[in-house]
């Protein structure tokens, strides 16, 4: 293993860690901006239809994806501006 990947180890799981606050909170601002309500539903919530729980789940899916790849590609550029290697 080498130097970069060592590195990235603890960089990764701290990116990690705020990149799901990050995505957590660009969901509800979405989310209020889909449907205009503070939360949105659960998969098993019985009061709301499909469609407003197959949107939740696809909205939030693009976020937190879209979230995690650029927060894993900055922590990548980082590590390699500090050890010179990438650590993939």
């Amino acid at each position: 293993m080498n130097v970069s990947k060592i590195a990235y180890k603890p960089v990764g799981l701290a990116l990690g860690a705020v990149s799901g606050g990050i995505a957590g909170a660009a969901f509800k601002q979405a989310w209020k901006a889909v449907e205009g309500e503070g939360d949105a539903p659960d998969a098993t919530d019985e009061d709301r239809p499909w469609k407003q729980i197959l949107l939740a789940a696809a909205i939030q899916g693009v976020i937190f994806a879209v979230v995690k790849a650029s927060v894993d590609r900055s922590g990548a550029v980082a590590i390699r501006r500090l050890t010179g290697t990438w650590p993939g």
